[in-house]
């Protein structure tokens, strides 16, 4: 291990102490094991926020000069202001070597990203997303951490909190589903109330199915359109050919 990542890893040590001392709200992080310069976050949505309900889960990559130089800061988890996996350009992040202090820590870092994410502003790396939009990938970003092995390691309290609130979402689903059991058309009763159930929490689910079924709709509908015109053209052509023959019977009758 060289000086300079021996002194990263010294003041990194030390930030994490602090960390654990005086926790970031609504921002947990811990160091890879095996790497004490890659560091991994979750947000939580803060409340009255569009992303109230969902974690955000993501990762800070330290330079081996660091304190002297900022890190890489990186979002994994869709949530409508960020790109994923893409470098944020952040006066706290290495796209900002010039504004960088080393007296930052990590927990300050994470102070600055939080209050970034709840602005408008943009740069890059960020995006633009209606509050709407936001709600729902605040929803579904529960499943999607989960499929996330490293979050479920080092998060295993956030891990099971996503695991409640996606079993509750499917429980919900299914009573809805079972509320309409045992009227006269339960089957479609049911099928209606699971879709509102999920439509609760997936905003944007029933745009992406009605879209859908425009699509299907729209392959049907293009082969009765062929259909039809076949049909006209061979009317035309029967059409020409009587035609044609009144026209030769007349000749031949002069």
């Amino acid at each position: 291990m060289s000086r300079r990542t021996n002194s990263a890893v010294s003041r990194l040590r030390q930030d994490y102490l602090r960390l654990k001392r005086d926790p970031v709200p609504y921002i947990v992080a811990e160091p890879l094991p095996s790497n004490l310069q890659e560091w991994h976050y979750v947000v939580t949505g803060p409340e009255g926020s569009p992303y109230a309900g969902g974690f955000y889960h993501g990762r800070l990559v330290f330079p081996a000069e660091f304190p002297f130089k900022p890190p890489s800061i990186y979002m994994s988890t869709p949530s409508g202001r960020f790109k994923t996996e893409t470098r944020l350009c952040l006066s706290i992040s290495d796209y900002h070597p010039d504004t960088w202090n080393p007296a930052w820590s990590v927990a300050t870092i994470l102070t600055g990203l939080l209050s970034f994410m709840l602005e408008r502003s943009p740069t890059l790396g960020s995006i633009e997303t209606s509050d709407y939009e936001k709600r729902s990938f605040a929803a579904r970003s529960h499943e999607f951490n989960l499929a996330n092995k490293t979050f479920c390691e080092l998060f295993p309290e956030q891990a099971d909190k996503s695991r409640e609130v996606v079993a509750a979402r499917q429980q919900k689903i299914a009573a809805a589903a079972a509320s309409g059991g045992g009227r006269a058309g339960s089957r479609a009763a049911s099928s209606a109330a699971a879709a509102a159930a999920l439509a609760a929490d997936d905003p944007l689910g029933e745009h992406r199915r009605r879209l859908e079924r425009n699509q299907a709709g729209g392959r049907g509908g293009g082969l009765h359109s062929a259909l039809t015109n076949v049909l006209v053209i061979g009317g035309f052509a029967a059409f020409a050919f009587v035609v044609q023959y009144v026209l030769q019977s007349i000749a031949a009758a002069d």
